[in-house]
């Protein structure tokens, strides 16, 4: 009997060699037997399919019917026929809009999508990969970040995806997209990240700090995971830029999970508030601050007792960056601010007095008492509620919104012609009926540059884009 003495290797060799024969050293292809087709990217995906829905959503359109000609008119008569004809002559019908999601949370039924895939929805249905089908409540849409956060109701816990980092990703690191694009359910496409903090121009708005990928995201993959190699998600696919062809965008997870959380706190963006304004600098600025890069924020007020006078920030410092991203405008200022949550100690790069410095501001959530005066400030307006006194006296037939009381001298709807005894019926998309609908609505829009506003005079309505003053 041979034994291996010693640990000689040799001699071990020559064991296995003559007990097994040649054969064992041939490759499994040299020998006939099949590769495990199973790799990395089959794997991911078996685990996380699942997890991945299909969202139908029904919506309602309204178009204007000519009664006489379908296209063609001279916008003379096409004016015409829509001042004396509608709405008699308007077309409702129903639209519908396709995407993917993916469940966050199994337990409590919570599905992370896409807000322009369910953005304007009556109806939204949710479609398991078992077929298996429900009704969706819509807990919050933010439109900013592009995301929305879906529940459904089961019996049992749901399959979920595992979260993972985008924080550290590479670019050229395989990534893996599951979606249903063209109504396909669950179709997958891989490719590699190309690039990190892309912006994207879609529509009328700007998305910021993208992943590019060259996996294919269509129309349907929208909502859908960006995964790494081990499934776990690192992004939401999202198909809004139209002249893609070999090119995705996702968003990054981490920077869902802070939306993710406050839509399901809150059902809304709490923006974190700083007590400061700013404004874009110009050339002249940037010569008299003397700043080195010569970009940034000039910071033209700050709220007494805020944040920011706290942390020693005054009028005229200029803000260059915020954490580790540089400000070169009063957009992206306002952006990276949008990406903390209210309560974050946030770092901000200051040149002052010709040094640069980092000051430490512990932002909080906008105080209440502060919106009508930002009302005042940003929109030129004090309001109050309806009454039988302001009804008699403004001759308002209005039944809901608040009274325009006083109008800030210079104020572009002071230009306008507005006066008081205007009703406000509606800031941007909200419906305002109180004063502190009013004071909400401040709030939530108080970093837009510009907002839309439904006024009331007697029994005339009409629309007015008013540009912040702040």
């Amino acid at each position: 009997m041979m034994r291996c003495v010693g640990g000689h290797r040799g001699t071990f060799v020559a064991l296995v060699f003559m007990l097994l024969g040649p054969v064992a050293f041939l490759s499994a292809d040299a020998r006939g037997l099949p590769y495990s087709r199973e790799n990395a990217v089959v794997q991911a995906v078996k685990k996380v399919s699942p997890a991945v829905v299909n969202i139908s959503s029904e919506y309602e359109v309204i178009a204007r019917s000519n009664p006489f000609f379908d296209s063609g008119l001279d916008p003379f008569f096409d004016s015409f026929f829509r001042d004396f004809f509608d709405p008699h002559y308007q077309r409702r019908y129903k639209g519908q809009s396709l995407g993917s999601g993916v469940i966050i949370d199994g337990s409590r039924g919570y599905i992370l999508t896409n807000e322009h895939v369910i953005a304007r929805s009556a109806k939204i249905r949710v479609v398991l990969k078992d077929e298996r089908g429900f009704d969706a409540e819509l807990v919050g849409a933010a439109p900013d970040f592009d995301l929305a956060v879906l529940k459904i109701e089961t019996d049992g816990t749901l399959p979920a995806v595992g979260m993972g980092e985008s924080d550290d990703l590479m670019i050229g690191e395989t990534v893996i997209a599951i979606g249903n694009p063209f109504g396909f359910s669950h179709s997958v496409t891989t490719g590699v990240i190309s690039a990190l903090h892309r912006s994207v121009q879609a529509a009328e708005r700007t998305y910021r700090d993208f992943i590019q990928t060259d996996a294919s995201i269509n129309p349907g993959n929208s909502g859908g995971p960006l995964l790494n190699i081990n499934g776990n998600l690192i992004g939401i696919n999202t198909a809004i830029y139209s002249k893609a062809q070999g090119i995705g965008f996702a968003i990054p997870i981490n920077r869902a999970k802070r939306v993710v959380d406050d839509l399901i706190r809150y059902g809304e963006i709490h923006i974190p508030w700083l007590g400061l304004f700013v404004q874009d600098l110009d050339p002249q600025l940037v010569h008299y601050f003397n700043i080195p890069q010569g970009q940034g924020v000039l910071v033209s007020r700050v709220t007494e007792h805020g944040p920011a006078q706290a942390a020693g920030l005054r009028a005229g410092d200029v803000i260059t960056a915020v954490g580790q991203r540089g400000v070169t405008s009063t957009e992206s200022y306002h952006a990276i601010i949008r990406d903390y949550s209210d309560g974050d100690v946030i770092p901000v790069s200051v040149w002052k007095n010709g040094t640069a410095h980092v000051m430490r501001v512990a932002s909080r959530t906008f105080p209440e008492a502060l919106a009508e005066d930002l009302g005042y400030e940003a929109l030129g307006v004090r309001v109050q509620e309806v009454s039988t006194a302001l009804r008699h006296r403004f001759a308002i037939a209005a039944r809901d919104g608040v009274v325009v009381t006083e109008l800030r001298q210079g104020s572009y709807l002071q230009r306008i012609g507005a006066r008081p005894g205007d009703v406000l019926r509606k800031i941007n998309e909200m419906v305002i009926r109180t004063v502190d609908d009013f004071k909400a609505a401040v709030i939530k829009y108080r970093q837009k540059e510009s907002a839309v506003l439904l006024i009331q005079r007697r029994n005339q309505q009409y629309y007015v884009t008013v540009k912040s003053d702040v």
